[in-house]
C-alpha cells in the first residue's frame, strides 16, 4: 500500500508532521504544558495548509509553469504564497471559531489575527520555494539524461550504418579475388570459399559489439590474407609483431581488415614484384599501439582520402574520442605505415 503513495504526498506528510512535532516540542518547552486551543489552531493550519498547497499544485501544473520566463515564474511564486497563505488564514479563523469559546472567537480583521499572516506566509513561502527548487533539480536531471540518451543512440546509429558500410565493401572485394581462382585453379577456389565463409561468420557474430578482442580480428585478417596470398602467390609475403599481451585487448571489429585491405590494394596491387605487409601490435607508454606497414607510397588520390580510411577514423572517434590517435604516412622511400593508437580498456 505505501508504495503507492507518491514522493510528492510523503513530502507532504512528512513536511507536514516535521512541523506540527516541532512547533508542539517548543510550545511544551516554554510553556510546559499544551491547551487545546493551541492543538486545534495548529492541526487547522496543517489541515489547510495540505488543502492550499495541494489546490494551487494542480492549478501550477494545468498552466505548465515551465514555459514561463523567469520574471514570470518569480511573479507566480509571489501570487502562490500568498494564495496559500491566504487560504490558511480564512480557513483557520472561520472553522476554528466553530471549536473557540465565544470569548475567544477571532475576528478577520483584529490586529492580533492579522499579525497571523506574517508566520503562515513564511510558511507558505517555504513551501513553495522547495517545491520549485526540486522541480527545477527534477527536470535539469531528466533533460541531462535525456541527452546523454540521445547521443548514446546517435552514436550507436552511426556505428550500426559504419558497419553495414564496411561489411558489403569487404565482401565485394573477397568476392573478386575468389573470382580470379575460379577457372584457374578450381581447388584452391574451393579452398578460399571455406576461408571466406569463416570471416562471414565472424563478422556476423561482431555486427553486434562496438568492439572485439585483437585475437578475433587477427583470425579474419588471416583468413582474408590466406585468400589474398592465393590471388598474389609469391607476391605477397606476410609478417607479423604481435605481442601476446595485446591479444586480448579490444579494438574496434573489421578494423584492422579494413587497414590491410587498404595495404593490398593501394600498395601490394600496383607494383609488379609485389611487396611485404607487417602488422605489429605492441603496448607502448600505457597505450595500445598497431601498426601496418606495406610496400608502396602514399598520393593525394591514395588510401589516406579512401572510405576504409575515413570509417576507421570515426569508428576511433566515436569510441575512444580524443584518446585515440590514427595516422597514415610514407614511413621512407619504399614503405607506407598506419599507425593506430588507443586508450587500454
Amino acid at each position: 500500500m505505501f508504495k503507492r503513495i507518491s514522493k510528492y504526498w510523503w513530502c507532504q506528510i512528512a513536511g507536514w508532521a516535521a512541523y506540527f512535532v516541532v512547533n508542539i516540542f517548543f510550545a511544551y518547552s516554554y510553556q510546559g504544558s499544551i491547551d487545546r486551543s493551541y492543538t486545534i489552531n495548529l492541526l487547522l493550519i496543517i489541515f489547510f495548509g495540505l488543502v492550499a498547497t495541494h489546490l494551487l499544485r494542480s492549478i501550477l501544473q494545468r498552466i505548465n509553469w515551465f514555459q514561463y520566463s523567469f520574471e514570470s515564474q518569480m511573479l507566480l511564486f509571489f501570487g502562490l504564497t500568498v494564495g496559500a497563505g491566504v487560504i490558511i488564514y480564512v480557513g483557520n479563523i472561520a472553522v476554528g471559531n466553530l471549536f473557540r469559546d465565544l470569548g475567544q472567537q477571532r475576528a478577520f480583521t483584529d490586529l492580533k489575527t492579522v499579525n497571523f499572516l506574517l508566520p503562515i506566509f513564511l510558511i507558505t513561502a517555504i513551501w513553495w520555494l522547495i517545491y520549485f527548487v526540486w522541480h527545477y533539480i527534477d527536470r535539469s536531471r531528466n533533460t541531462q539524461v535525456d541527452k546523454l540518451k540521445l547521443e548514446s543512440t546517435v552514436k550507436e546509429l552511426e556505428l550500426k550504418t559504419i558497419k553495414s558500410q564496411l561489411n558489403p565493401h569487404f565482401i565485394f572485394n573477397a568476392l573478386n579475388s575468389i573470382r580470379a581462382l575460379v577457372d584457374e585453379n578450381p581447388q584452391r577456389a574451393r579452398t578460399a570459399i571455406t576461408e571466406l565463409s569463416n570471416i562471414l561468420r565472424s563478422s556476423m557474430q561482431v555486427e553486434k559489439a562496438e568492439t572485439v578482442s585483437l585475437e578475433n580480428e587477427l583470425s579474419i585478417v588471416k583468413d582474408y590474407l590466406a585468400l589474398e596470398t592465393i590471388r598474389f602467390e609469391e607476391r605477397l609475403k606476410v609478417e607479423y609483431d604481435i605481442d601476446p599481451e595485446t591479444l586480448e585487448l579490444p579494438i574496434p571489429p573489421m578494423m584492422l581488415q579494413t587497414l590491410v585491405e587498404n595495404a593490398i590494394k593501394h600498395g601490394i596491387s600496383r607494383i609488379i614484384t609485389g611487396g611485404t605487409v607487417l602488422i605489429a601490435s605492441h603496448v607502448n607508454n600505457m597505450q595500445h599501439e598497431i601498426t601496418i606497414e606495406n610496400t608502396g607510397q602514399l598520393s593525394a588520390s591514395g588510401p589516406g582520402f579512401g572510405f576504409g580510411i575515413q570509417s576507421t577514423r570515426q569508428r576511433l572517434s566515436m569510441l575512444f574520442g580524443s584518446r585515440a590517435s590514427f595516422n597514415i604516412y610514407n614511413k621512407d622511400g619504399e614503405m607506407v605505415e598506419v599507425k593506430v593508437v588507443m586508450p587500454l580498456v
